[in-house]
């Protein structure tokens, strides 16, 4: 599957550690906005509609750049793509300085683009990596082991803000998050260092590389990406996934303190724990004892039962039930990332790029959560994901096996 020397060793210890810190990295800087949206809706007062904006903000640049990132790994390699994803990381949480001195939401905005800038071309890099970095059958179980470092660093975010500024989220003002903001930007601009040092081989997928296209017959004969539609399926499948695990990772603290509950930020944990142990299930499990594809149907179906009982118990009961739906989100980002990569051949670095613009999901699907919130209120707005898990359980069944 790979040219990698890792591969033929057997070994992917030292690739695992190194991408593994990588998606921890991914997953804090999306979990910041989980602390920042109640405050600034606090701060600046506004609705909740515009305070989820900031998620619109990072997540709207996977759209713009996502290609580019693609064409950009072409050009320089993944580690080195890695390397400038941090610098861009660095440059939009240091704008989120002045954007507290000033109070000024456009400027958050701005920050939160380039933050989702960096995250862009981070996704762009570490996911096809991971994918292709051994046997696809076996790549939602590397997905997974990623999962946990991803899904880990998403509450660890706000309760790090809290623990260097030393408040409860409903007493911080703005200015107090320069501290923690200062420690975040050396850290990034360290990690950037250690990709562009690590040992990480690169690799190519099978029939990628130039003179060995045979190697993917299926992907041999076409002339275009937009002729497999298994990936294209597979894209829509990614969007509506992040969006609504965005919102079952994004709104918790939200939610807490919506419901009126103590020291919202400790709900963050919820939905990580549901995740976590999916993740768990998955390194068990896939491909063992269960194929990508059957974790997919089995994960749509919780997600399908959780996201039902969240609208339909009382609330101050439902933000429990959200466990449940990050259980069943668990191995679809692992699932959907192979399901939909498979056969691509020549066109793997391109699929990449449609799969990380379909990231953009976790801009819009959650800014509609943020205006359903405000006309119908937070648990009422949660039957926006429902529809959501019926989609991928159909490409769960069927969508994945088109091969047309």
């Amino acid at each position: 599957m790979t040219n990698t020397s890792s591969n033929k060793n057997g070994s992917y210890l030292v690739p695992l550690a190194i991408i593994g810190t990588m998606f921890f990295a991914i997953g804090f800087a999306l979990g910041i906005n989980s602390y920042l949206i109640p405050l600034l809706k606090q701060e600046l007062n506004i609705s909740s509609g515009q305070s989820y904006l900031v998620l619109a903000a990072t997540f709207s640049a996977f759209v713009i750049f996502g290609y580019p990132a693609s064409l950009v790994i072409k050009k320089i390699g993944y580690k080195k793509t890695m390397a400038l994803s941090f610098l861009m990381f660095a440059l939009g949480f240091y704008l989120y300085l002045p954007s507290a001195e000033m109070g000024s939401l456009t400027l958050f905005l701005v920050a939160s683009f380039i933050s989702g800038m960096g995250n862009t071309f981070l996704q762009a890099t570490v996911n096809p990596y991971i994918t292709i970095l051994g046997p696809m059958e076996s790549a939602a179980k590397r997905m997974s082991i990623m999962g946990i470092a991803n899904k880990l660093a998403w509450p660890i975010a706000p309760m790090f803000l809290a623990l260097v500024i030393g408040k409860s989220v409903d007493n911080v003002q703005l200015t107090d998050i320069n501290l923690p903001f200062y420690i975040i930007i050396a850290v990034f601009l360290a990690l950037g260092v250690l990709a562009f040092l690590s040992p990480l081989p690169e690799v190519k997928a099978a029939g990628e590389e130039e003179g060995k296209e045979d190697e993917s017959p299926y992907a041999a004969t076409k002339t275009s990406i937009w002729q497999f539609p298994h990936l294209l399926l597979g894209v829509l499948a990614l969007f509506l996934y992040v969006g609504a695990e965005t919102i079952a990772l994004g709104t918790l603290v939200d939610y807490a303190d919506t419901l009126g509950l103590p020291n919202p930020e400790h709900y963050a944990w919820i939905a990580p724990i549901g995740l976590v142990l999916g993740y768990i299930a998955g390194i068990i499990f896939i491909p063992k004892y269960i194929s990508q594809d059957k974790a997919l149907i089995i994960c749509a179906i919780t997600a399908i039962i959780g996201s039902l009982a969240v609208v339909l118990v009382p609330g101050d009961v439902s933000i429990y039930f959200i466990v449940f739906i990050a259980l069943g989100e668990s191995l679809m980002w692992p699932a959907l990332w192979p399901l939909a990569m498979a056969d691509l051949g020549k066109f793997t670095k391109t699929g990449s790029s449609l799969m990380v613009i379909a990231i953009v999901g976790g801009a819009l699907i959650p800014t509609i959560y943020g205006f359903l919130k405000d006309a119908i209120g937070a648990q009422e707005a949660y039957w926006l994901i429902v529809p959501i898990f019926f989609y991928i359980l159909y490409y769960a069944l069927s969508g994945h096996k088109i091969r047309t």
